[in-house]
């Protein structure tokens, strides 16, 4: 390693860590989301599996809180953290792939300011450790191919059940490779060797408890999961979101440089035909079947999660190595030098915005559903009617607010979602004597009130109602209800619609 390949590491290493300490600092600042509080309710009971995911979230979760404690910076350090490594196999499998330093840098540094992997790795869910676990894969690929020693399929098998402990996306990795064998005469060997059994060997190993879970509960989660790629009303116009989405998510500049180095991966203009192949299968595979998905439902961004460390190679192929017309390489150019103070810029936009709304000028925007800003205030309120009526436990209709009063009221207190039971199936039951008892049932003001609730219980009455706010902007109002006398049990028994 020269002096000069040493000074760049150390900078990238230290940009890194700095982006990395940004959302730390971030992540302690910004309240959580409902599908954190959710998750965070998985890790108290870690399982082989849950009704939505495997359990790579709970226990990237749990290890967070145990810690940092049961805190916005718990739920979200080791997600945050694991960018350290991710970056590590990002900057390792660039080098090898198509050499040098300075490309292996650039990836890593613009994979950092994406929002997919800022946000992504702040927020914590499911797709934030199959980011990290998708960076070893490729890693592992790529050692596969410098060393043409079949013990780094031990490896690949390794980081593929990691991203299937996170994610079921990440079973598109399999014909992705299969993809990369058979497209490239001299690793078609492989399709004949122990190895590569044996590291989907591993990747099955490790993925069994997922599997063992699924078989004591039905199937539910490979049911619920698996039939989302059913097509049963075709509405293409889902489609036009998938661009502008992934735009915002990888940043503008980073999303050209993005698109511009698989086109060059795609015209055999820069790199090895092994290394072009890995980066087009690893991307387009899983792309595919997102484009199948949107002809029927709506692709969130950050299922995209798997393919950034892939697309973050191809931008550093564009903006190092790939041979450009003095037109296009003067953008290039410009988007290599302006990602990264952008891409931070955004990041910090975005993380101003969620939190007070300065930005909008305190109006609505995307985030106020989401991000539980004004949940601590409203939890302090929750709590002083709970104690004033006497209330044992505290029910909610949906997961999200049943995730949230969990996180925000004090600890320890009965919080139950009636309905969707199947979602707490690794939890404990409620103690039914606090179910017998006053009950508080907290939910979104609606007109016309909550009639269901009185076919459930002989007594229904309005004791409070509560706003959620951020700055002067009342984002939910919530009424509480007491209630007494169920009428039958509190918590319904009926099985999920995967299983009816």
């Amino acid at each position: 390693m020269t002096p000069s390949d040493l000074r760049l590491v150390r900078t990238t290493a230290m940009t890194i860590s700095a982006l990395v300490a940004l959302r730390l600092a971030a992540a302690a600042w910004t309240p959580l989301t409902f599908d954190e509080a959710y998750y965070w309710m998985w890790s108290k009971h870690l399982a082989g599996g849950y009704y939505d995911h495997p359990p790579g979230v709970a226990a990237v979760i749990r290890l967070g809180t145990m810690i940092a404690g049961d805190t916005e910076l718990g739920v979200r350090l080791v997600s945050i953290l694991l960018a350290l490594p991710m970056s590590w196999a990002v900057f390792r499998t660039a080098s090898i792939l198509f050499g040098g330093f300075r490309v292996a840098a650039t990836a890593a540094i613009l994979l950092n300011v994406t929002l997919m992997a800022a946000i992504g790795t702040l927020i914590v869910t499911p797709d934030a450790p199959l980011l990290v676990a998708s960076s070893f894969v490729l890693f592992g690929l790529a050692k596969v191919l410098e060393t043409g020693r079949g013990a780094w399929w031990l490896a690949v098998g390794a980081a593929v059940g990691a991203a299937l402990l996170s994610k079921y996306t990440a079973m598109f990795f399999g014909p992705a490779i299969l993809i990369w064998l058979i497209a490239v005469p001299k690793l078609r060997r492989w399709l004949l060797s122990p190895w590569l059994y044996l590291g989907g060997l591993v990747s099955l190993a490790l993925f069994s408890p997922v599997i063992l879970w699924n078989a004591d509960h039905h199937w539910v989660s490979f049911i619920k999961q698996i039939g989302r790629a059913r097509i049963e009303d075709f509405r293409p116009a889902f489609i036009g979101e998938l661009i502008p989405t992934q735009i915002a998510f990888a940043t503008p500049l980073v999303f050209i440089l993005g698109v511009m180095g698989l086109y060059a991966l795609a015209r055999r203009n820069a790199g090895a035909s092994a290394a072009r192949v890995l980066i087009n299968a690893t991307f387009w595979t899983i792309v595919a079947y997102f484009v199948w998905h949107s002809l029927h439902a709506r692709v969130e961004a950050n299922w995209f999660a798997p393919v950034y460390p892939a697309f973050a190679i191809a931008a550093a192929v564009a903006a190092n190595i790939a041979r450009w017309e003095r037109r296009q390489q003067r953008i290039v150019d410009f988007c290599a030098r302006w990602a990264p103070p952008v891409g931070i810029v955004m990041f910090a936009l975005l993380i101003v915005q969620a939190d007070t709304g300065m930005l909008s000028g305190y109006r609505r925007d995307a985030t106020v559903r989401s991000v539980g800003v004004g949940w601590r205030e409203l939890a302090s309120g929750i709590e002083a009617v709970r104690a004033r009526v006497g209330a044992a436990c505290v029910l909610a209709p949906d997961y999200g607010t049943t995730g949230w009063l969990a996180f925000y009221l004090p600890k320890g207190t009965c919080v139950v979602q009636p309905t969707q039971r199947i979602r707490w199936v690794n939890m404990p039951e409620p103690d039914p004597a606090l179910l017998r008892g006053k009950l508080l049932y907290v939910d979104e003001a609606r007109p016309g009130g909550r009639p269901y609730l009185k076919d459930a219980f002989t007594q229904v009455e309005l004791v409070a109602e509560l706003p959620r706010k951020r700055g002067p902007l009342t984002i939910e109002t919530y009424a509480l209800d007491l209630l007494e006398g169920p009428k039958g049990e509190v918590l319904d028994p009926s099985p999920p619609p995967e299983l009816e």
